[in-house]
């Protein structure tokens, strides 16, 4: 598999569920502004929208968005601990989670990552609806769960974590939610959160003693 990515962009997402399952794939950098890949590939001949992830599979079949890259990893790996108990009812909890990701919190980061700098208004306005989304996340989260499904992590988390993480990017505090910055916390001490964290150099290597 190929996995085309951003680093620290929500194609992380992608890498980390790809490493929790053992999966082994090439990733390749794109250069989304203009358009290519680190080998020069015309990336929307790739992927025509033109952003990350793009998972390109054995047989040359190209999957793109989160929202159906992740649970499509989960469930042809049934033998895996991210499958769990895959019946409807989970299925249906957990794509709710991963179309608010994608719609509602994701979008909400919009504003900050838009290459310039917000007058005071639109950063008050961008704050109130980032805190608004992330109180949702708090909302869901307040019965003490360890994941956003409960006590086992799912792919869901993976692309939840990778975009509240963005609020260490652009400095907004989580202090307001507790459940949220546990959570954070939570997830980035993974093996595989930390090892994709690493690969895409936003985790430092410890030094040798």
């Amino acid at each position: 598999m190929k996995l085309y990515f951003k680093p620290g962009a929500c194609s992380m997402s992608s890498r980390i569920v790809l490493i929790e399952l053992g999966l082994p794939f090439d990733a390749i950098a794109v250069d989304t502004e203009n358009g290519k890949t680190e080998t020069g590939a015309d990336y929307r001949a790739i992927n025509p929208k033109g952003y990350v992830p793009a998972l390109e599979l054995a047989d040359g079949s190209i999957l793109t968005e989160n929202a159906a890259i992740l649970p499509y990893l989960a469930e042809t790996h049934p033998g895996s601990a991210l499958a769990g108990a895959r019946g409807p009812l989970h299925r249906a909890r957990e794509q709710a989670w991963l179309s608010f990701t994608s719609s509602e919190l994701h979008k909400a980061f919009g504003p900050y990552f838009s290459g310039r700098p917000l007058s005071d208004g639109e950063k008050e306005h961008a704050d109130r609806n980032l805190a608004r989304r992330i109180g949702d996340v708090e909302q869901g989260l307040s019965d003490g769960r360890n994941f956003i499904m409960g006590d086992t992590f799912t792919v869901a988390d993976a692309y939840l974590f990778v975009v509240l993480n963005w609020t260490g990017f652009i400095g907004f505090s989580l202090d307001p939610w507790p459940h949220v910055g546990a959570y954070l916390a939570r997830v980035a001490a993974r093996p595989a959160t930390r090892e994709a964290l690493r690969q895409e150099g936003l985790l430092s290597e410890a030094p040798a003693a």
